[in-house]
């Protein structure tokens, strides 16, 4: 009797055993690619349904520069408007007084000294009139950070960075870091009929040209203007009719820029996607405080102290205005303090997407949309650098109404209470000596736990140099609203070594 072979009983897939196999082969196949185009089609119904965000950023515009916050001189109509149609915020920070550090605290939620950098790029050189010398800095965002355009770009939106980068040269360009757009513009332009002297209106054409190119689908606009940082200039007769201002030419410049930012609000308008459009307005530190350059006044950020380069409220609080209409309430005012490392975080909650791990800001979406915030946390700063303005290496802490500044050249404390004195001018660090020991203790520990590069000394300290920029004359204290101080301040120049 012949022996049956075991295996002819099993019947692999290309066995045609009525044909069976191979339909349920086929039928498999079909319902994996219908699997994969449903999961498909319910992916870019998500994306289309999440929220655009247009994130406007300015170069050195101070807390008082527009007209909703007081300094009703300035000529701010489409941000007043913008500011009555959402909600301003009056305790917004940077994440530190100088450029590129806030600018990737932004990009990443994280702290400028987590990433090691904490001054602008490339950086000033050491000199001999500091007492402690530079750390030394990363030059760049690290690609292995995720950015915020990397976020939005992996979850279907379009993204475009349009003007001032900062954040690093060849290889740590935008196009590196997530946008799919880079267009850089120019950082000084000559003023004319079609042309304001920060090359604003040519950044908002481009930034038309991506919304408008981009309006059915969700997108990320980061425009980062060049207004009003120095050098700056404007049409004589936008000039003439700022003649009032304390800084007629920087009054004209912010004019200009609040009517780039107003064709811009009228083309979100106009498309018909302004009630699924995030707009944020803010700056990325406060207002120049000292002269500097070409330039022998700026602005001033009174009642704040100092301004740009320096921990006092002046240099670290900054305008914010965000319009999301039907969810951000109209017209609301808000006090409760946020950070700039907070945008990351905040954006991804309010799009829906996943949380990122790893970062050190906190979303507050939940203020954004009304709701009252949950108790107050510790904001904290590490700024180990000198700079044009006349600041010198410091760290800062704010917890609640208080704010401890900590001199790093001789470990000297300040204490502030903001909610009495936010002109910073009553240090209580020896009437409240158990509160500033406290701070000062969170605050080192802080900087133990995000890595936090420190000073050393400066073997070539010259002592009547440091005298001559820090000692005899204190740029912090000046308040430059007033005329004498402008005068004072005019025969002082940071920029000397």
């Amino acid at each position: 009797m012949k022996r049956q072979n075991p295996r002819s009983k099993i019947q692999g897939p290309n066995t045609k055993t009525n044909g069976r196999p191979t339909i349920v082969l086929k039928f498999g196949f079909w319902i994996l690619v219908l699997g994969v185009f449903a999961s498909a089609v319910l992916t870019a119904s998500a994306a289309a349904s999440r929220p655009s965000i247009v994130f406007i950023l300015t170069d050195d515009l101070g807390i008082n520069d527009l007209a909703c916050y007081g300094r009703t001189e300035h000529r701010t109509p489409n941000l007043d408007r913008l500011a009555a149609q959402g909600t301003r915020f009056t305790s917004a920070y940077c994440a530190q007084p100088i450029c590129s550090p806030s600018r990737a605290a932004i990009m990443t939620g994280k702290a400028p000294a987590r990433l090691h950098l904490t001054t602008y790029l490339p950086g000033r050189p050491d000199c001999v009139s500091q007492k402690l010398l530079h750390p030394v800095k990363r030059q760049q965002i690290p690609v292995e950070e995720k950015t915020l355009a990397e976020h939005f770009k992996a979850a279907g939106y379009a993204t475009a960075c349009i003007g001032k980068w900062h954040l690093g040269g060849k290889g740590f360009l935008p196009t590196d870091q997530g946008f799919d757009v880079y267009r850089p513009g120019k950082a000084v332009t000559k003023p004319s009929a079609t042309e304001g002297g920060k090359g604003e209106y040519e950044l908002t054409r481009w930034a038309e040209e991506f919304i408008e190119t981009n309006r059915a689908r969700p997108f990320f606009l980061y425009l980062a203007h060049d207004t009003p940082h120095l050098p700056y200039s404007a049409r004589a007769d936008v000039v003439e009719r700022n003649a009032r201002a304390f800084n007629p030419t920087y009054a004209a410049v912010i004019e200009a820029m609040d009517d780039a930012v107003g064709r811009l609000l009228a083309t979100i308008d106009s498309l018909g996607i302004a009630t699924n459009t995030i707009v944020i307005f803010t700056s990325d530190n406060g207002g120049v405080h000292m002269p500097e350059g070409p330039h022998n006044t700026i602005t001033h950020n009174a009642p704040y102290r100092a301004g740009k380069g320096y921990l006092y409220e002046g240099g670290l609080r900054i305008p914010l205005i965000v319009r999301w209409p039907g969810k951000v309430p109209a017209g609301r005012v808000v006090d409760v303090p946020v950070i700039n490392t907070d945008w990351l975080p905040t954006l991804l909650d309010c799009a829906g997407l996943a949380r990122a791990a790893g970062i050190d800001g906190g979303s507050f979406r939940g203020l954004l949309l009304g709701k009252t915030a949950k108790g107050s946390r510790n904001l904290f700063w590490h700024f180990p650098h000198y700079n044009n303005q006349g600041g010198q290496p410091a760290g800062a802490m704010r917890d609640g109404e208080w704010k401890l500044i900590e001199h790093y050249e001789d470990g000297r404390l300040e204490l502030f209470n903001l909610s009495r004195d936010i002109g910073e001018t009553n240090n209580l660090a020896l009437a409240e000596p158990r509160r500033a020991a406290r701070m000062a203790k969170a605050l080192a520990r802080w900087r133990t736990e995000i890595g936090a590069q420190t000073n050393v000394a400066n073997p070539n300290f010259d002592e009547a140099a440091y005298r001559s920029l820090y000692v005899d004359y204190v740029p912090s204290k000046e308040n430059l609203a007033q005329t004498d101080d402008v005068g004072r301040a005019r025969g002082w120049n940071g920029e000397r070594r």
